[in-house]
């Protein structure tokens, strides 16, 4: 999550904007787009029709992809990465964890063509999928008028989401969770927790600034407590702690104090010593950005021992993962070709995903993840722009 994040692609726009709306007249044209979809009426099939199961060998597969954050002419290679993604790991689930779509979009019908591009992977394989919110979805809003309540609508309306409206008096937009039934019978076997990590700090509290503190935001008490007691319910429904997953666009800070061992101290030393003490595997390229509070999320955790991994997006050029007093923190990389990456020539080489196995025969079911890169299907890496016209809103 660097300064570039926040400037993405001026020169890019500018000269796509010289031309680019004779471009999109024509692409509509061509593709005969009914007007229904240009204002969003999109029917999605009932959800209890919809439920996650693991297959009849106790399996489940889930595939993170984040950081796809690009405007209506994303980059051909996000969606080349995504569909090879897709058709090697054949996913029973997908998340889009935040960052799905950035500034740039100037119209609501381009963010709608944004948010749309992101999606076609899935909903042309017929892949069940879910999104989170990150601190860029509504880059965008002040132009297109469309906030994150109105994405989430956006997104519920398409055959295969699994989002729902989100629990209410809540901190964020759409924070829910999704149980994943077993096998056999209608009992849980696995729980995924989708929460907003928000956007930004506010501009004060208590009549005091954040200047020198990070200013990203974090799961608030409401939050936390909500995971809390949420996760008691499930257990008193079923009987037994239901082990989970929690997707979180923002990082905590304790994935930090993971990668050094260490609260105060930040050396090669601190790193070496805690790779070997929590099994850090991956790259970390930059600073973990979390917001200026510790919500207190971790805490939660350990003590309601339910929750087997929090995995997030935000820095993109972090790819590492390890486990912290028993809970799996991680990083799912960055999927979108369209925003920051690695300096130089090396700007694409950790494109990727992350890919989750789940067995119900296993204890914690989390048997294993792991990170898939572009470079692994072949998919040009060239730091430059391969920016293309926006798919077609489709039912």
């Amino acid at each position: 999550m660097n300064n570039e994040g926040h400037n993405k692609g001026l020169d890019r726009r500018s000269f796509i904007k010289i031309g680019g709306m004779s471009t999109l007249a024509l692409t509509l044209a061509s593709t005969g787009l009914p007007g229904d979809l240009l204002t969003n009426k999109v029917h999605a099939e009932n959800r209890e029709e919809a439920k996650l199961q693991f297959n009849k060998n106790g399996k489940f597969k889930i595939v993170q992809f984040n950081d796809t954050q690009d405007d209506e002419r994303i980059d051909r290679r996000t969606i080349e990465l995504m569909e090879k993604v897709l058709d090697s790991e054949k996913p029973d689930f997908v998340v889009l964890n935040g960052d799905n779509i950035a500034g740039g979009c100037d119209t609501e019908l381009e963010m709608k063509q944004a948010m749309n591009n992101v999606v076609q992977p899935m909903e042309k394989r017929g892949i069940k999928w879910a999104v989170t919110f990150g601190n860029h979805d509504e880059d965008s809003t002040p132009k297109s008028g469309l906030d994150e309540n109105d994405m989430l609508s956006f997104y519920m309306k398409y055959k295969y989401n699994l989002n729902a409206p989100g629990e209410k008096d809540l901190t964020g937009t759409g924070n829910m969770n999704l149980l994943i039934k077993k096998s056999k019978g209608n009992q849980a076997a696995f729980n995924l927790w989708l929460l907003d990590s928000g956007r930004y700090a506010p501009q004060q509290i208590a009549g005091q600034d954040f200047k020198g503190y990070p200013t990203w935001d974090w799961l608030r008490f409401n939050q936390v407590n909500w995971y809390y007691e949420k996760s008691k319910k499930i257990e008193k429904q079923f009987g037994y702690k239901v082990p989970s997953l929690v997707f979180i666009h923002i990082p905590l800070w304790e994935h930090r104090f993971m990668w050094y061992g260490s609260v105060d101290s930040r050396t090669q030393e601190n790193h070496e010593l805690a790779a070997v003490k929590h099994n850090i595997v991956g790259e970390r390229n930059e600073d973990e950005c979390p917001g200026p509070v510790n919500g207190g999320m971790f805490s939660a955790m350990l003590d309601r021992g339910d929750v087997k991994g929090v995995f997030c997006g935000h820095d993109h050029i972090n790819t590492y993962c390890g486990n912290y007093y028993g809970i799996l923190l991680g990083y799912a990389g960055n999927t979108g070709f369209g925003t920051y990456g690695l300096p130089g020539a090396d700007r694409n080489r950790l494109r990727g995903a992350r890919v989750f196995n789940l067995d119900e025969n296993k204890e914690g079911v989390l048997a294993e993840t792991h990170m898939v890169f572009a470079k692994d299907y072949g998919i040009d890496l060239t730091a430059n722009d391969q920016s293309i016209d926006p798919l077609p809103l489709t039912k």
